[in-house]
């Protein structure tokens, strides 16, 4: 995925800027959970000292970096489709003095032509095949590059999982007093990623073991995390502020334009006490997939 000058940069953005809601406190709590996820995905790679970690779409760097901080002798490759967080990456690992350990590759994960075949010892990847609509080229890609005997190890959520959410349910919300207008907000995400068809959603666990065992991974383990629990208390402004993935907009913008004046109104007024009171359930899933080639 190449852009012009001219073009937003939306995986840069959404990373460093737009997931957070401009909240400090959100930000914090959510690099807690990634740190705990990002140190499962390395105890499932087993990087040993010396050897070459290539981390696909690594965005700001977490699992590559994490990589680094463990051994002073592993060498990791960042490969990314945003070159602004190569850039980015780059400034970070020049101010940790781990320049000399790094290499930088612009390429999507479903070709990673620019890395010569079997050539690192580790693959990872965080919530990137997400985004990839050819996953099976992916793991193609991925068992191409890695040495007799490397390993996978990769993060994933399952975002199939609990949708499509009933007319009445938004976001987890019972929102039945206004759920026609609520269904006009979800109208905007569901036309920029349909359910039926969108990289984010057609896909879930068993179409990650399959992809694996199809490109010749001969040992594949896989595990699943599902939570149904209540939701949390949120600060209404960052829930408006944040976009929950790079190809989406914000709350606030979905309501802007999928909602006349009255009815923004109307489903604020409805929606803000309960997301500030929690009043909700979220549903999730997750696996965490590692392979041996």
């Amino acid at each position: 995925m190449e852009m012009t000058k001219d073009q937003r940069d939306i995986w840069c953005e959404w990373l460093l800027q737009r997931r957070f809601g401009g909240d400090a406190e959100r930000m914090k709590a959510t690099m807690e959970e990634l740190n705990r996820v990002r140190d499962k995905v390395l105890e499932h790679a087993n990087l040993r000292d010396g050897e070459t970690l290539l981390d696909v779409g690594c965005g700001d760097g977490l699992i590559a970096f994490g990589a680094l901080k463990r051994s002073s002798t592993v060498h990791v490759i960042f490969s990314d489709v945003s070159q602004d967080l190569l850039d980015h990456a780059q400034s970070i690992a020049q101010k940790m003095g781990v320049l000399d350990r790094c290499q930088f590759v612009c390429a999507p994960a479903e070709d990673l032509s620019p890395i010569q075949g079997e050539a690192v010892d580790v693959v990872t990847t965080r919530s990137v095949l997400i985004y990839v609509k050819d996953k099976q080229q992916a793991f193609c890609e991925f068992h191409r590059v890695l040495k007799a005997g490397g390993r996978l190890s990769i993060f994933e959520p399952i975002n199939r999982f609990g949708l499509p959410e009933p007319p009445h349910i938004f976001w987890g919300y019972d929102v039945t007093p206004v759920a026609e207008i609520a269904q006009k907000v979800k109208g905007i995400y569901q036309q920029l990623q349909p359910l039926d068809s969108d990289p984010m959603l057609d896909f879930d666990d068993r179409d990650l073991i399959a992809f694996a065992e199809q490109v010749g991974f001969r040992e594949v383990h896989l595990e699943l995390q599902i939570e149904i629990k209540p939701k949390e208390k949120v600060n209404w402004e960052t829930m408006l502020r944040t976009a929950g993935n790079p190809k989406i907009p914000t709350l606030e913008e979905a309501v802007q334009e999928a909602l006349l004046p009255g009815e923004r109104e109307t489903f604020v007024t409805y929606l803000r006490p309960l997301a500030e009171a929690g009043q909700g359930i979220t549903r999730s899933a997750v696996a965490y997939l590692w392979a041996a080639k």
